[in-house]
């Protein structure tokens, strides 16, 4: 039998074995992240901590999320992305795990708002989009990008209804402890993560990272996306930490929010598939344009809406749609700009800036529903936020960005 001689390129990965695996690896970190929401209220009767405070919690959680992203995509794009998945699914279970057992805001910030967190950036969007990006030809990764998101979503969908059936049948705590062992199940599954790289994939600025970074950041476009991502991350990590409330306050048991967090989990498969599907065929700013004005449009009719199980299900499934179908252009783009050399650094820079957004977005939450009563002027400022995000996204421009190269001594 013939081997490649030592010249010779790495072979290309098979397609499905590694986006499969990076998509369960999504499924079981987006699914434990996205469904914290359903533990604030017992979490709250048990502590007694009080709403704001946990909301704070989940605040840094989110901005933590977000933090985590470009320093373990860093670390992917330096030493493997397989290592940082094993790292971030014992964090992710140890942090989960030991919530249920914290008595203090210090502690429930340090497990559920930075080590949980920190678990899930490391095995979610830049690590994995990252690494599949720089391990399969350009004409495949759009669809690759689509198709790891709609894990995540898949995730978020059975999570949440497994959680709410397990709250009600063992009681919150040990749900919460097996919502954290399941996170163990993505470190036999990073091992697919751990084939070479494409060996055509493109390739950044000879100057490195730092350099790489610095182009970006003098890049109008890139901060474009900056701006949707914030307003992206503002929007679902208001409705992922709230949406239990706002069914409360309707007068509605908690399984219509677990019912409507499944689904909007489930619809966003379809959306995720979708924007994969069209990034490669059109202007991915098109894309992000139509996707954040669709969201504004959306909770203005549920905001006029009769507040029945009905009216929250089909919101779920129309709001599921946009839900994280931004990140496939998102991620297309700043590949398309500056190439995937730094992907899961550069997109994790976005990411940033969605989770920035997302502090505000769960912790505003909390402090709209402690002094009003009601989330009335959260989902106003979102309709607002999602307009502003929606123009910001049309000056961008999708040629790629000339790479600077150091100059000969």
């Amino acid at each position: 039998m013939s081997t490649p001689s030592a010249g010779a390129p790495a072979p290309t990965p098979a397609f499905w074995p590694l986006v499969l695996a990076a998509s369960a690896i999504f499924v079981l970190t987006m699914g434990a992240r996205q469904s914290m929401g359903l533990f604030i209220s017992p979490l709250n009767t048990a502590t007694g901590l009080g709403l704001v405070s946990i909301s704070f919690a989940f605040a840094i959680a989110q901005l933590a999320w977000g933090a985590f992203q470009p320093v373990f995509g860093a670390m992917a794009d330096r030493w493997g992305p397989a290592r940082v998945v094993v790292l971030g699914g014992v964090l992710l279970a140890a942090g989960t795990a030991l919530t249920p057992f914290v008595h203090s805001q210090g502690m429930l910030i340090v497990t559920a708002g930075l080590m949980a967190p920190a678990g899930a950036a490391a095995g979610s969007f830049s690590i994995l989009i990252g690494a599949t990006a720089q391990r399969l030809p350009a004409e495949r990764r759009a669809f690759a990008s689509g198709f790891i998101n709609a894990g995540g979503s898949f995730g978020q969908g059975i999570f949440a209804i497994i959680n709410q059936a397990m709250i009600s049948a063992y009681g919150w705590v040990v749900a919460m402890v097996a919502l954290g062992a399941s996170a163990l199940f993505t470190l036999p599954l990073a091992r697919a993560l751990r084939q070479p790289a494409h060996a055509g994939h493109a390739a950044a600025a000879d100057g490195g990272m730092r350099e790489q970074l610095r182009v970006a950041f003098r890049n109008k476009s890139y901060w474009c996306l900056h701006a949707g991502f914030f307003v992206c991350g503002f929007h679902i990590a208001f409705l992922v930490t709230h949406l239990p409330g706002e069914v409360g306050l309707c007068g509605l048991p908690a399984s219509v929010a677990a019912t409507a967090l499944s689904v909007i989990g489930l619809a966003n498969i379809a959306g995720s598939l979708t924007a994969g599907a069209l990034s490669s065929r059109m202007q991915m700013k098109v894309i992000l344009f139509w996707n954040y004005l669709l969201r504004g449009i959306i909770v203005a009719v549920y905001l006029v809406a009769p507040k029945t199980p009905a009216t929250f299900y089909v919101f779920g499934a129309a709001l599921g749609f946009t839900w994280l179908s931004t990140v496939p252009p998102t991620v297309g783009l700043v590949g398309k700009l500056f190439g995937t050399r730094y992907l899961a650094t550069l997109f994790g820079m976005t990411l940033l800036s969605h989770q920035i957004g997302g502090f505000f977005g769960a912790w505003l939450g909390g402090i709209a529903r402690a002094t009003s009563g009601d989330y009335h002027w959260m989902w106003y400022a979102d309709i607002v936020l999602a307009v502003a995000a929606a123009l910001a996204n049309l000056p961008i421009e999708e040629d790629p960005v000339p790479a600077r190269r150091p100059v000969a001594a």
